[in-house]
């Protein structure tokens, strides 16, 4: 039985975590959005090839890259830093081009600068998409962000908390519980091993958007996004 058969649709926010990636699904029947339990999956491939297939699924990693080096950041993410605003704009990092991301440290940092430590160990996580993910993926697969996604939640007002603090946590525990009843609950338990409360956090706010993926309700960035290359469209939907 795969996704297509089954009487509602199945949604999932997904984000890198350090025991791979962190996936909160959920059912979405009409408007009605029944959490499960978060789980975490070692490999992308575990995720593209799990069944029921997801609908939707919003993934916090970029999807459509520059083969060389032209700047720290696509027009995509130059309007998600617009939007999200200061200070969490800085949460988006900057994106590497190709032939950065599968170049070594040394190599990387020679070709592009800009990047920080932080860029670099999101390397593992983007090889694997930028490996796993295919142009017939961006039909159920969105590129996403988690600020923006509590900022779209917050009526595109930008946030000025951190997730990291404890007021940060509390301003997203409250805009999940206005905007997805019930899936709080899952923000305060234990998260499941090979993750934290903040990726679960993560989590939930891309669960909103691939809520909004489903129904094609979503707003693209920029609203006409370019190609590369390899046929994947460079965007953010929030």
């Amino acid at each position: 039985m795969n996704g297509r058969s089954l009487p509602y649709k199945t949604i999932a926010g997904v984000t890198p975590c350090p025991g791979g990636w962190l996936v909160f699904s959920a059912r979405l029947a009409g408007v009605t959005v029944v959490a499960e339990d978060p789980f975490v999956l070692r490999t992308l491939a575990e995720v593209v090839d799990w069944r029921p297939r997801f609908d939707a699924v919003a993934i916090n990693v970029p999807l459509g890259l520059h083969d060389e080096p032209s700047g720290p950041y696509r027009p995509c993410d130059e309007e998600a830093r617009s939007m999200i605003g200061w200070p969490r704009r800085s949460a988006v990092g900057a994106v590497p081009s190709r032939a950065a991301l599968h170049a070594s440290r040394d190599e990387a940092l020679a070709l592009e600068p800009w990047l920080r430590s932080g860029d670099l160990r999101r390397f593992r996580w983007l090889r694997e998409a930028d490996v796993e993910l295919q142009p017939f993926h961006q039909r159920s697969y969105f590129s996403a962000h988690p600020d923006l996604s509590y900022t779209q939640m917050n009526g595109d007002v930008p946030l000025r908390t951190s997730p990291h603090q404890e007021d940060g946590v509390v301003e997203r525990l409250q805009l999940v519980r206005a905007k997805l009843p019930g899936v709080e609950r899952h923000l305060t338990e234990v998260p499941p091993d090979g993750a934290a409360q903040l990726h679960v956090l993560q989590a939930a706010g891309l669960l909103w958007t691939a809520r909004r993926a489903a129904a094609r309700a979503m707003t693209r960035m920029p609203l006409d996004p370019t190609w590369d290359t390899t046929g994947l469209r460079m965007e953010l939907v929030r």
